[in-house]
């Protein structure tokens, strides 16, 4: 499910021509463009789940890594504080355009370039984060995919209230060290405003902290759980598939390969989609694509 195919939605806008700069360490070897790849998610979950459709992107534009491009990975794993540093060092670098996943990534990297073209990726309102100005005048140096995952909160709360209709009280996990985690807590407590249920919102932001999430859910109650999307605790979907398991609470994720590894159920968009829609566009950038 991917909220991506709107043309208004699909906006890039450049300061100046974007010229390709390789990478110092690459400049004897290869006259090759070399794309900047900013992630706050890990290399073992962004290149397992996220890469393949970004390659697939810029294959369509007629790019394949390591022939006619290269690609520079940064990874925070899951520390939004490293990213300021992780994208000062792609922007030393001058790619000639420098991709961004999520929206910690997005700020990171608008915060330290305004002249290199930025490609993102995002599930809340570009605008309201400050990435551009407008949908349809977006100025400065950024465009991107906007995959709506906020407003799908409702539904997948939604949906574990048809699971467990009854009275007793849900939970939804957050990371409190998310950027967004002002915003996600509003939106889940909106989605259970909306479905006439009691929400309690649960925090984590280490692995330990996760363990005790979920050891406290039988002493508040709480019969079942939904996950909130954020870089960290996809990262986490190993541990918190095997503690729903075992403490046999019902857990809905944001993300489909939980499901598909042992989770209960999923509902939201299609990342690997995005990252190929990104992909295109990091492509029609190197091929020259300017402002529309």
């Amino acid at each position: 499910m991917l909220f991506n195919g709107l043309r208004r939605r699909e906006f890039i806008t450049l300061l100046g021509a974007a010229v390709c700069w390789p990478f110092a360490a690459c400049a004897q070897q290869s006259s090759m463009p070399v794309v900047g790849f900013l992630n706050s998610s890990s290399s073992s979950w962004g290149e397992a789940y996220l890469v393949p459709g970004f390659r697939a992107g810029l294959g369509e534009e007629g790019y394949v890594e390591g022939k006619n491009v290269l690609i520079d990975f940064r990874w925070a794993d899951g520390r939004y504080d490293r990213l300021p540093g992780l994208a000062a060092e792609l922007v030393r670098r001058q790619p000639p355009v420098l991709f961004a996943g999520g929206p910690p990534a997005a700020k990171a990297a608008k915060a330290a370039t305004s002249t290199i073209p930025i490609v993102f990726t995002t599930g809340e309102d570009p605008v309201k984060e400050g990435l551009v100005a407008s949908f349809n005048r977006p100025g400065g140096n950024a465009t991107g995919i906007n995959v709506v995952t906020a407003e799908l909160e409702t539904k997948r709360l939604g949906l574990l209230h048809e699971i467990v209709p009854t009275g007793d009280p849900i939970a939804a996990l957050l990371n409190p060290k998310s950027p967004n985690f002002a915003t996600q807590s509003q939106d889940v407590q909106a989605a259970g405003r909306a479905i006439g249920r009691q929400i309690y919102l649960l925090k984590a932001s280490t692995e330990d902290e996760i363990d005790a999430a979920f050891a406290g859910l039988a002493q508040q109650g709480i019969i079942a759980l939904s996950v909130v999307g954020d870089p960290f605790l996809a990262n986490q979907g190993d541990q918190l598939v095997a503690l729903a398991t075992r403490y046999r609470i019902p857990v809905i994720y944001e993300w489909r390969v939980l499901a598909e590894g042992g989770g209960l159920m999923s509902y939201g968009v299609s990342l690997a989609e995005a990252y190929r829609q990104a992909g295109i566009y990091v492509g029609r950038i190197l091929n020259g694509e300017k402002t529309r």
